[in-house]
């Protein structure tokens, strides 16, 4: 765990998913509950790279640090190894969006083809999804408009416009509603059966 020091040691930034961030504190302070029973030393960090604010606290300077704000996304093991980790490649590669669009998009194929959808091009195994009704015709639409972001990229298309971050991020936003979609949900419902049963 980290401490509470000038320079706040995380694997990743939040916003940005650079690895080693450097998080300088800018700012920090006293706070305690109602009944002053719950005193805590805040710190707060901003990162070198993207500018992203990060906030975290301890019992005291130079102590470890028991939260910090935002955490970091994380990844459900209820999703299949292999889209799993292009998504996670995708997450950690916000700093350079071009990636991480094909990362996510890489994703969106990998679950598919872990529904049973491993035939013809990602065009094609979008359109029998949306057939067969496993993913609505408006996420279909959405998958249509990643799986065309990543060709872009793929095909260093010059007449496309290089991804921002924000297109990076609306990418692996819809990763990840697919992924709850296909697998997070039902592996909850089919846990919260098994606990009843």
């Amino acid at each position: 765990m980290p401490k509470l020091l000038d320079n706040l040691v995380l694997d990743r930034c939040p916003h940005c998913s650079v690895a080693n961030p450097t998080l300088l504190m800018l700012h920090n302070f006293d706070t305690d509950d109602h009944a002053q029973a719950r005193p805590r030393r805040w710190g707060v960090y901003v990162c070198g790279g993207c500018g992203g604010v990060v906030t975290a606290w301890a019992t005291a300077l130079e102590q470890v640090v028991r939260e910090w704000f935002p955490f970091a996304k994380s990844i459900n093991e209820d999703i299949p190894e292999r889209p799993r980790t292009y998504l996670k490649q995708a997450l950690e590669s916000l700093h350079a969006p071009s990636g991480a669009v094909m990362l996510a998009s890489s994703s969106v194929d990998a679950m598919l083809k872990a529904k049973g959808y491993r035939d013809g091009s990602l065009y094609a195994r979008i359109e029998k999804a949306t057939e067969d009704h496993l993913i609505t015709s408006e996420m279909s639409q959405w998958a249509h408009d990643v799986r065309l972001d990543a060709n872009d990229q793929r095909q260093a298309d010059e007449q496309s416009a290089l991804p921002s971050s924000d297109d990076a991020v609306r990418v692996i936003d819809f990763a990840s509603a697919l992924a709850e979609l296909l697998f997070v949900l039902p592996g909850r419902v089919n846990r919260g059966i098994q606990q009843t049963t």
